[in-house]
């Protein structure tokens, strides 16, 4: 029998019993792209689509442990990471990625629930800030975590109050940004905005125009977007091509009309087969 090689894609994330974000919707992902999924669990959670219950989070020294075995055996072609809640674990997984000189990494930075609440303490986005983005291709913000991270208020309702908020991001931090629309913005289009040859000019912008789905099941939809950009990155297309197929298979995902559970249920990953 003939045999064949994957390139892996690594889900460096907390686990949704659900099974609609987190893990979960990152090996779905993943498979739906004909790629290999591995996966370095930062927490357990419990949690349905009406919202979450407890979180158990894993220690840094296991979190570190998972991302060793995987590079020692079937090393990533991409990296994506989701919400880590620790200072402590986030240190682990910065410290791990540089020692494998991880490639193509996506940050998703999970901060702020759509209800406006902070998600983890400033010590970890201090760390998040100042150890992950530093490795990141690209980091996805919606406009709430944006706000955040550029530590300001002013309202976003406009392309051009997007593309400015992104390009603070890139001056800021020095990494690509891609900043959602969605959020406070009435459309589902988002904003890349990448460092310039020169540091001292203004970023380079690119637009991702997408139509907007009407539905209440978008439980998953960052996650599923920043996995499958990273899927995107392992099979070797350019940062835009990546993100375009990634819009465009969270758009079928959105519009396939999967309805489960009593609250904000999840995507359909497996749409196109």
């Amino acid at each position: 029998m003939q045999t064949k090689t994957l390139p892996a894609v690594l889900s460096i994330a907390g686990s949704d019993s659900s099974g609609g974000a987190g893990i979960q919707a990152d090996i779905k992902t993943i498979a739906a792209h004909h790629l290999f999924a591995e996966t370095a669990i930062t927490a357990l959670t419990a949690q349905n689509t009406t919202g979450v219950r407890s979180v158990l989070d894993a220690t840094p020294e296991f979190v570190a442990a998972q991302i060793d075995a995987v590079f020692e055996d079937i090393p990533p072609a991409a990296v994506k990471i989701g919400m880590v809640s620790q200072a402590g674990i986030i240190e682990a997984i910065a410290d791990r990625l540089c020692h494998w000189q991880a490639k193509n990494v996506v940050v998703d930075p999970v901060m702020v629930a759509t209800s406006g609440a902070r998600l983890i303490s400033e010590d970890a986005v201090a760390a998040l800030t100042g150890r992950l983005f530093g490795l990141a291709t690209v980091i996805t913000p919606n406009i709430l975590e944006a706000q955040a991270l550029a530590e300001v208020d002013d309202p976003v309702s406009t392309a051009h109050d997007q593309e400015e908020l992104a390009c603070a991001l890139v001056r800021r931090f020095g990494c690509a940004v891609l900043l959602k629309g969605g959020h406070n913005v009435n459309d589902a289009n988002d904003v890349l905005a990448e460092p310039a040859a020169d540091p001292a000019a203004r970023p380079n912008t690119t637009w991702f125009r997408h139509t907007r789905i009407e539905t209440a099941n978008t439980h998953g939809t960052g996650c599923t977007l920043s996995s499958a950009i990273a899927c995107g990155l392992a099979q070797g297309m350019p940062l835009t091509d990546a993100i375009n197929q990634a819009k465009t298979y969270l758009t079928g995902a959105l519009a396939a009309g999967l309805d489960l559970g009593q609250g904000s249920g999840p995507l359909d990953h497996m749409w196109q087969y």
